[in-house]
């Protein structure tokens, strides 16, 4: 599938793995709609890469909707790229100190992983089946993120793991059911990147992370998940898969 001259939706677009693949896929030639839970973030990088930025939470069935209809209205046609990138990662101890339940944490998380991407896919999905089936045969590609924690997570990420492990558990039979409408379904499980997340960390910590990673032994660059977005695109045979970028990590018990 071509990127020159696409519509791409980036949720999470505004930092992160979603602002680099944003920029790359822009680079590329595409159209971007930046949506993000921060507006001004979102305006800010939609801005330099003449794009548009919607805000939206992506847990908010009738914001997504809204956000899917807003990006069509302004480039004249549906986005036939999605790239699901919003996320949140608190970590909380099923039990913790004091007997301190972390339900609505776990329920927080599940909204916004979970079901945002799901959200994001089922309007998006939507909105291609009802265009015309483009001459390339390919009606669009939807990748979701998920994590290496969904096999790998660690003490304190019950809710992160189980969030991921849903988005990868469903790549395959989404792509199953949407094979009959030309789209093509793919989920990516990044290891350790560099990170918003990963910017308050003290610098002994982040030297303890990546000793966990054998080769490049560093923290992945959001660069390099671009390219792997960009990889998926073109590569129309890939479909219903979950890859690991990781460097090979296997994230330890704690």
């Amino acid at each position: 599938m071509e990127i020159n001259g696409q519509v791409v939706l980036v949720t999470g677009g505004a930092s992160g793995l979603g602002e680099a693949t944003a920029r790359h896929l822009s680079s590329q030639g595409a159209k971007v709609t930046i949506v993000d839970f921060s507006a001004d973030k979102a305006q800010s990088v939609a801005s330099e890469i003449s794009g548009l930025a919607v805000a939206c939470d992506v847990a908010d069935e009738q914001q997504v909707a809204e956000a899917i209809s807003a990006s069509q209205n302004y480039w004249g046609q549906p986005a036939r790229i999605i790239v699901n990138c919003a996320g949140i990662a608190p970590a909380a101890r099923i039990v913790g100190r004091e007997g301190k339940l972390s339900c609505e944490l776990y329920q927080k998380v599940i909204s916004v992983n979970l079901i945002g991407s799901y959200n994001v896919m089922s309007y998006a999905a939507k909105a291609m089946i009802e265009a015309d089936i483009p001459a390339d045969g390919n009606r669009g590609v939807i990748i979701n993120t998920s994590s290496i924690a969904y096999e790998d997570g660690q003490i304190g990420q019950s809710a992160y793991a189980a969030s991921k492990g849903g988005i990868a558990s469903m790549c395959l039979p989404a792509a199953r059911e949407l094979a009959q409408h030309a789209i093509r379904v793919m989920a990516i499980a990044p290891g350790l990147f560099h990170t918003p997340l990963m910017d308050g960390l003290p610098e002994e910590t982040v030297s303890k992370i990546t000793e966990n990673v054998p080769f490049p032994d560093r923290l992945g660059i959001p660069e390099e998940f671009a390219k792997l977005v960009h990889s998926i695109i073109k590569n129309d045979y890939l479909n219903g898969s979950v890859i690991r970028l990781d460097g090979a990590a296997r994230l330890p018990v704690k």
